[in-house]
């Protein structure tokens, strides 16, 4: 017979903070969503995009209903996602509305393609990615879009940005894995995984 064992501590609760809690405890890659067309644009930070399909390519990003971008994602149906690197926490800052930024004032400071669609692609981001909406499920307070891909831009490979309990994370793969190697015993075991991931401090 299997006994469930719990670690001393460890608390059962289905609140929406623990919950809340529990989310922030999954890191995720930072993308930006980019929305609208000519002047009437807008995008949000978010770290709920993930592959779906990849014939034919297509995505998922789930996107709350309350976001400026909304309107404008469910009007155009076309979208940018954009894959930030480690050195762009100031783009991520900005599409998060930091300082009472709006609309096309969150573009600033940075280069964009505008693609036919009305697409806003970030130049310099790991990956840079036109969509448009598949299909729309709105589900409580956000809407999940599919995404089929209409193009791919690529930059050089280099360290990506993550979101984790609160604060924004470098990912390097060869730095991390030259880490978790100085860290690792004979057997491959992890004596520090604390030691193997290198932080960037969210500000404000």
């Amino acid at each position: 017979m299997n006994t469930i064992v719990r670690p001393t501590g460890f608390r059962t609760e289905s609140s929406p903070a623990y919950f809340r809690a529990a989310m922030r405890r999954l890191a995720g890659g930072v993308c930006v969503i980019t929305a609208g067309a000519g002047n009437d644009i807008s995008g949000m930070t978010v770290t709920s995009v993930s592959s779906l399909s990849v014939d034919p390519p297509s995505l998922i990003v789930s996107v709350n209903r309350a976001s400026s971008s909304w309107p404008l994602l469910r009007r155009h149906r076309t979208f940018g996602v954009n894959v930030l690197g480690a050195d762009q926490v100031d783009v991520a800052e900005r599409f998060t509305g930091k300082g009472g930024l709006k609309g096309a004032e969150r573009f600033a400071g940075a280069e964009w393609i505008e693609r036919a669609s009305g697409a806003r692609l970030l130049v310099g981001a790991l990956a840079a990615i036109e969509c448009e909406a598949e299909d729309i499920i709105e589900r409580h307070s956000h809407a999940i879009i599919i995404g089929r891909v209409l193009h791919v831009e690529l930059s050089p490979d280099h360290a990506a940005l993550a979101y984790w309990h609160g604060d924004y994370v470098a990912i390097d793969r060869d730095e991390d894995m030259a880490r978790l190697a100085d860290v690792s015993l004979p057997a491959g075991h992890i004596r520090d995984a604390g030691a193997a991931s290198r932080f960037t401090r969210r500000e404000g």
